[in-house]
């Protein structure tokens, strides 16, 4: 089974510009080193809010790259430069709606300007290979929050993240079998589709 590879994109024109510095994909990076318990590679790509960009980039990490799933920061906010959806719905063959709706749901937990936000996820088919492409907000406390969920103070899951269903997501699309850390993120599988944790270490480094 291939490797997981994972791709990064930080949607912002201030960051790419080099007006500041860029936090999406420190804060992905940083979340997916705690999260993912399998062996995977990173492409990061950092970009301004152009539609046909950022439409390029996401095919040429699917197709190209060979990416099995594909995280965007930033620019699905309602302003005129933010058009992160509309380019992700442009490259994809099928739309997963749940994923922004659970996204929007765990952030209207902690801030009511969580309705303002656009996300969504699709996943994208050629035909030899697919990936999940999933946007997500551009703050990296946002980014935790919407991957994990909300937890009380025990550690009970109140409120599912989306990063939940991402590995067996990954499983129906083709993709190489990935476990998690159940302490940040618990995957969660039907029963006849679970493996045992070795087993999912087993990808080639």
């Amino acid at each position: 089974m291939d490797m997981l590879v994972i791709g990064l994109v930080s949607v912002s024109d201030r960051a790419s510009g080099g007006i500041y510095e860029d936090k999406g994909i420190p804060a992905l990076t940083d979340w997916l080193a705690h999260a993912l318990t399998t062996p995977y590679r990173i492409e990061p790509r950092l970009i301004p809010d152009e539609r046909h960009q950022i439409e390029k980039t996401l095919v040429e990490l699917v197709d190209d790259a060979r990416c099995h799933m594909v995280l965007t920061t930033g620019g699905t906010g309602p302003a005129r430069r933010d058009v992160t959806p509309e380019a992700t719905l442009a490259v994809g063959t099928k739309e997963m709606p749940g994923f922004g709706e659970q996204m929007r749901q765990v952030s209207l937990q902690f801030v009511p300007t969580a309705i303002l936000s656009r996300q969504v996820a699709v996943i994208r088919e050629t035909h030899d290979h697919a990936a999940l492409i999933m946007n997500l907000p551009g703050q990296p406390k946002a980014i935790k929050e919407t991957l994990e969920g909300l937890k009380d103070a025990d550690g009970k899951q109140l409120v599912a993240g989306v990063f939940a269903a991402v590995p067996y997501c990954l499983d129906l699309i083709g993709g190489p079998y990935i476990d998690t850390d159940p302490a940040v993120c618990k995957a969660w599988r039907p029963k006849t589709a679970q493996r045992p944790p070795a087993d999912a270490k087993e990808n080639p480094q």
